[in-house]
């Protein structure tokens, strides 16, 4: 059942962080399936959820303050992605067997008309885009493809062919680069038009899947989430291969979403936190981890230099890497962990004992705020004019906050 509640704060404290106070104001739990993507209808109060069990549901608030779907859709197959253009009331749904549909929402959010399909995707659509200032639709899927199309007559401009399963896309009108996450970990770059393609780029970072993606046009910053527990923020703009880590969740990171006004990037993870990144500061970049057949720092061997074990007739060393300088290091010359925010590292990270000392007694400011939202999550959405906030869970629930406290610029919180 749809529940009401009020005064509920999930202010819990994760990893030592400080913790802004956030609302739960009403959560949706009448789904039997899991729920595949939820997004708030700006400047309403309203939300559209598309599940597993083929339905896209349109909810709104009620006079009684409870949320009951106006609008229940039922698709072909299970609805899998979709995209929700608030300008001309657009909804792009793709489903489980490839099918994109294109509905038109009333103005009242009472009334959905279908107005064409797309097709081309042989299996589930993974992730769809809406350029409204170009018409362009952009969709991937598990067809290891990402496809472009004119939505004005749906016709298919271009198509390429990833190595693995499509599972994130975001896109840049002014440079018409598409950024496509893949399930190895990859990220292709493409800039793309009506008459073709050409690939700039394939980013690595990750060492699992990329689950989300999330995109700062502004300052052309790429942000990659995966299973590897990690987000990646990447320079695009700077075109020189600058990139640096921002590490607090203990679970794949699920979803992000970026928040310009107040220039934060909001990250969630199967560990049920919502992380609230501070991208108004410059931060260091991530060393590249340096490569060696003994330790950096004492010079003994690594378990696999047989070579040097058997003429200093020596056990061989694990290798381990200062998260700090990137020096190849033992485990006795690396004993120590400290927190560096200023690198993005939030959580206690290895450091080798001549960084340790270096930092152990500067001063760490911590640069991210932290909620629990009890739930595993799968997908959030932001309204940052009204400040609210909703996830999605593995629970099969709903839930919506008032984050006001947590959308809170640099400057605002220094007044």
């Amino acid at each position: 059942m749809s529940t009401h509640i009020r005064n509920l704060g999930a202010n819990q404290n994760t990893n030592g962080h400080s913790t802004p106070k956030a609302e739960l104001l009403y959560k949706i739990d009448d789904f039997t399936d899991d729920i595949n993507g939820a997004a708030i209808i700006a400047r309403e109060d309203g939300i559209i959820t598309i599940s597993e069990d083929r339905t896209v549901r349109i909810w709104l608030k009620r006079d009684n303050g409870k949320y009951w779907p106006s609008i229940c859709q039922y698709m072909p197959t299970a609805a899998s992605a979709f995209a929700y253009n608030s300008e001309t009331r657009k909804l792009f749904v793709g489903t489980d067997a490839g099918l994109i549909s294109e509905y038109v929402i009333s103005n009242d959010s009472n009334r959905l008309t279908h107005l064409k399909d797309y097709t081309g995707h042989t299996k589930r659509v993974t992730a769809l885009h809406f350029a409204l200032e170009c018409e362009w639709l952009l969709s991937c899927g598990r067809d290891k493809t990402v496809r472009w199309y004119c939505s004005e007559s749906g016709r298919q401009l271009g198509i390429f062919s990833l190595q693995g399963w499509a599972t994130a896309l975001q896109f840049d009108f002014a440079s018409k680069y598409a950024f496509v996450g893949d399930y190895s970990g990859a990220i292709s770059v493409l800039r793309i038009n009506e008459t073709g393609h050409q690939l700039v780029s394939t980013i690595k970072g990750h060492n699992g899947s990329v689950r989300s993606l999330a995109w700062d046009a502004k300052r052309q910053l790429l942000f990659s989430g995966g299973y590897d527990q990690n987000v990646i923020v990447w320079d695009i703009g700077g075109k020189e291969g600058v990139a640096y880590e921002l590490q607090i969740h203990n679970g794949k990171v699920a979803t992000l979403f970026y928040a310009p006004a107040t220039q934060q990037l909001l990250s969630g993870g199967d560990d049920g936190v919502v992380a609230a990144w501070d991208m108004s500061i410059k931060r260091k970049e991530t060393p590249a981890w340096g490569e060696s057949d003994t330790c950096q720092q004492c010079n003994k061997p690594f378990f696999w230099n047989f070579r040097m074990m058997f003429d200093t007739k020596t056990i061989g060393s694990r290798q381990h890497h200062c998260r700090h300088c990137g020096k190849a290091v033992c485990d006795p010359c690396s004993p120590n962990t400290l927190p560096i925010p200023i690198m993005g590292f939030e959580s206690a990270v290895r450091l080798c004992k001549l960084c340790y000392n270096s930092l152990k007694d500067e001063p760490r400011p911590s640069h991210a705020n932290v909620i629990n939202v009890m739930h595993s999550l799968i997908c959030m959405d932001i309204d940052e004019t009204k400040k609210r906030m909703i996830t999605v869970g593995q629970d099969k629930v709903v839930k919506i906050w008032d984050v006001r406290q947590l959308l809170v610029s640099s400057t605002e919180s220094h007044e």
